[in-house]
């Protein structure tokens, strides 16, 4: 199953709605100022997409489709990108939510499967950009989803996420933060937390750095004089 998507760059990635969750900091070092940086976390990552990442893999297991990095573009949403793989299992009834794919009997559900390093998230991060996803697909193959999954590859299993009302709306949410800052070309400030440390782009952003020289012209005189009284 091939999907052409012709590239625009006013349309915004769909991992990058990962990145932004993570931090809109980060989303826009990498995604308005073209900056990166691999670290050992990103390089696993790599490590685990290359496994399923083959834009000619397209294969029939008896009730099982599986396409591997198919292409993703939303008009609505102006968004595009790839799904690791997307699972078209076929049922013998037309039920909501399935396909017909040309040649092939039946009716088929679509579910998009996101392939991620590590483990669970106790944030929606990893969940926002699956949906962001089905979002795509149902828009491409005028389908209903409501289920996908992300397979973390350090517990080794597939973890089911649902795709709720709320899920979507907080996808579309952080799309028009995005949208704002792209258009504008503004990178917000940094703002230091624990998580900073994990970030690929942590010399590049210097989140202590630039966190302590946001403060304000008066808040730097006013300690120039507190240490000249003191002295």
């Amino acid at each position: 199953m091939i999907v052409e998507v012709e590239s625009d760059d006013d349309y915004l990635m769909i991992s990058g709605i990962q990145h932004y969750a993570f931090c809109p900091r980060q989303w826009a070092l990498i995604h308005i100022e073209q900056q990166w940086k691999e670290n050992v976390l990103t390089t696993e990552g790599n490590d685990v997409h290359e496994r399923v990442d083959d834009d000619n893999f397209d294969e029939t297991r008896k009730d099982k489709r599986i396409v591997r990095r198919m292409p993703l573009l939303s008009e609505k949403y102006r968004i595009r990108g790839f799904a690791d793989v997307v699972e078209l299992n076929r049922v013998d009834q037309d039920a909501s939510g399935t396909i017909k794919l040309e040649g092939r009997d039946g009716c088929w559900l679509v579910k998009p499967i996101e392939y991620k390093r590590g483990k669970p998230k106790s944030d929606d991060r990893d969940a926002l950009q699956l949906c962001a996803q089905a979002m795509c697909l149902e828009e491409m193959m005028h389908v209903e989803i409501t289920v996908g999954e992300i397979y973390y590859n350090e517990i080794r299993r597939r973890e089911k996420v649902e795709l709720t009302t709320a899920l979507r709306e907080r996808v579309i949410e952080v799309i028009g933060h995005m949208r704002e800052l792209y258009d504008s070309a503004h990178t917000p400030k940094a703002v230091y937390k624990n998580h900073c440390k994990s970030c690929s782009l942590f010399t590049l952003c210097k989140p202590k750095w630039s966190q302590d020289h946001a403060r304000s012209a008066a808040y730097y005189v006013k300690q120039a004089i507190k240490e000249e009284v003191e002295a």
